[in-house]
């Protein structure tokens, strides 16, 4: 795949089977090559186009990386789902990816997901037996309006089934049901599950349909969503008197994403790894070893506050502001001109406090401190 194509990723709508082959079957990206100050301005007009087009979409995309929460999560996804091959009369484990907001969560389950599909391509083929495409993967994404009736025909709007827009809600499941037989899909991910209402009607409809998906569907069913244990899906049926919920909750596996800590010494080490990394994927002129992990690291977590998600919006932020202006490394002075997203803004000034007296750091023992 070229350099354009990849470009194209940017325009994919992954609850559509075409769109997620492409982002499934993508290869991984090219690092640009890191050019020195004097090889940069030597660079011919159209070179320097192409070169700085490069860079910008390669910082636009230096995820996923490795840490140690996605490790753990895709070891847990992946002993869950392999056990998951049960005869098809009996139900399947469900998952629940429960964390907060810019943790990486569902960057991490469409990493898994990408892993699965392709494995399952590679053991089995690209057709059934039957001669149907074979789809080991169905992502459907939430609304805050998702009944039962939206439910279905997003999983048929994954497949671009004809019946989509025509069907009544039973017709609609049913349909389903068919496509993922046909198919054989093997996981289908639930995303933004969060925006349900499950103390609401159409929450306990859309509850009680994915118990039927769970009986019916030969799928492991991958929930991923902010907040879901208070808004009651493994809730015992206290708070509605409902035992759906109750059996929800046996069923379903709760995984999380916890954000990066700094109160222990290896919550400090991870910090510092997860910053060497990020200095290994920058394309800049003066980018040097130490930049983040060394001369940044209190800055980058207070900004962040260990938020993966925060952590990579500011630094992708920073890259290209200082591939913008001529900058060509990461500093305090440049990143202080970057804002990031909200939440991450309005707890900076806490932890910003802390670290100027002392009270913390993010640093583990013997690591240098820049004079």
């Amino acid at each position: 795949m070229t350099t354009e194509s990849l470009a194209g990723l940017g325009n994919l709508a992954l609850s559509r089977k075409e769109d997620f082959k492409t982002f499934v079957e993508a290869p991984r990206r090219t690092q640009p090559a890191k050019l020195a100050r004097e090889a940069l301005q030597a660079l011919d007009e159209t070179a320097r186009t192409a070169y700085e087009r490069d860079r910008r979409t390669w910082h636009a995309n230096l995820g996923p990386i490795k840490t140690p929460q996605l490790v753990s999560l895709h070891g847990d996804l992946w002993d869950i789902v392999d056990s998951n091959q049960q005869d098809g009369d009996k139900a399947k484990g469900a998952v629940a990816v429960d964390a907060f907001p810019g943790l990486g969560k569902t960057t991490a389950v469409l990493a898994f997901a990408r892993e699965f599909h392709r494995r399952e391509i590679a053991e089995h083929g690209a057709f059934t037996t039957q001669g149907h495409e074979r789809w080991p993967v169905c992502r459907v994404g939430l609304t805050g309006n998702t009944g039962m009736k939206d439910l279905n025909r997003a999983m048929l709007e994954f497949f671009g089934h004809p019946g989509r827009q025509t069907s009544t809600a039973a017709q609609l499941g049913l349909q389903a049901l068919d496509c993922m037989l046909l198919c054989e899909v093997r996981l289908l991910i639930l995303d933004d599950l969060h925006f349900l209402k499950w103390r609401k009607t159409s929450g306990i409809e859309v509850s009680n349909h994915l118990k039927w998906i769970a009986n019916e569907f030969p799928v492991t069913l991958l929930k991923v969503g902010v907040g879901l244990m208070d808004k009651g899906l493994f809730s015992e049926g206290e708070a509605t008197g409902d035992t759906v919920l109750a059996q929800t909750g046996r069923r379903t596996t709760r995984l999380d994403m916890p954000p990066f800590t700094i109160d222990t010494e290896q919550g400090r080490r991870r910090w510092r790894q997860l910053l060497l990394a990020l200095e290994q994927r920058i394309v800049l002129a003066d980018a040097h070893p130490g930049m983040l992990a060394d001369d940044l690291p209190n800055y980058l977590f207070a900004r962040s506050t260990g938020h993966i998600g925060s952590l990579m919006t500011l630094v992708n932020r920073g890259c290209q502001r200082a591939q913008r202006t001529g900058a060509e490394r990461l500093t305090r002075d440049l990143l202080d001109q970057v804002r990031n997203d909200e939440a991450a803004e309005q707890a900076r000034r806490e932890l910003e406090y802390a670290f100027r007296a002392g009270k913390a750091t993010s640093r583990p023992h013997g690591s240098r401190i820049p004079t």
